[in-house]
């Protein structure tokens, strides 16, 4: 039997990594599967090698098509060694962040079109979406304020760009929400941090109640 595949999306700053951390500490052991948590860019040896190189802020040449082509490389390489093998073993995937990032920061962000970003994720992914998008709405503005109160002068190459760049990231997440409604559902990660997490809890429970 086939798993279930659960992506986390959201700006900057939205704190979906810190809430699915949480969220799978409070749901992990009433899971019916097993499940296995990765990440993008990322997630497996070859990806996380592309992951450097995208994000190292000292690559300022980088030009928009070749960032969006390295995106999906390594989702590429993700989706075939590490995501499905875990689907087809029946197991829960659960990813920060998949390809409604790209949407949004290479379709929007950097104009490039999310219809066009689309296609070349559609061969990169062989067409895989996620089961539920759990998106973690918050403003841009929120969100770099509270990276460069975390981890000032720390930033990567795309957190380093300016307001501008992320409010359009933030405007094409606002487009692929309403494409994408029937498997996307929008948390307000202004709220409170427990708040959130009991939201998200309780949408996953609502959203895939099989898994439990």
């Amino acid at each position: 039997m086939r798993g279930f595949f659960i992506s986390f999306e959201g700006p900057d700053g939205a704190g979906k990594s810190t809430v699915l951390a949480e969220v799978l500490k409070q749901i992990g052991p009433k899971l019916k599967a097993q499940y296995l948590v990765t990440r993008e860019p990322g997630g497996s040896k070859i990806a996380e090698k592309i992951r450097k190189i995208i994000l190292d802020p000292e690559n300022v040449k980088m030009s928009d098509r070749t960032e969006a082509l390295l995106y999906a490389a390594a989702r590429s390489q993700h989706v075939e060694e590490i995501i499905k093998p875990a689907l087809n073993e029946g197991k829960i995937v659960i990813s920060d962040r998949f390809v409604d990032s790209s949407l949004a920061y290479q379709g929007a962000g950097r104009n490039l079109g999310i219809k066009e970003v689309k296609e070349i994720n559609d061969f990169a992914t062989g067409g895989l979406e996620p089961d539920l998008t759990l998106f973690f709405d918050l403003d841009p503005k929120i969100g770099l304020a509270r990276i460069e109160k975390l981890r000032p002068g720390h930033e990567d190459r795309l957190e380093q760009e300016k307001l501008a760049f992320h409010e359009k990231v933030y405007e094409g997440y606002q487009e692929v929400n309403k494409l994408y409604s029937d498997r996307i559902a929008i948390i307000d990660a202004s709220k409170p941090f427990e708040e959130v997490v009991e939201t998200t809890i309780s949408t996953i429970q609502k959203r895939l109640p099989e898994l439990f």
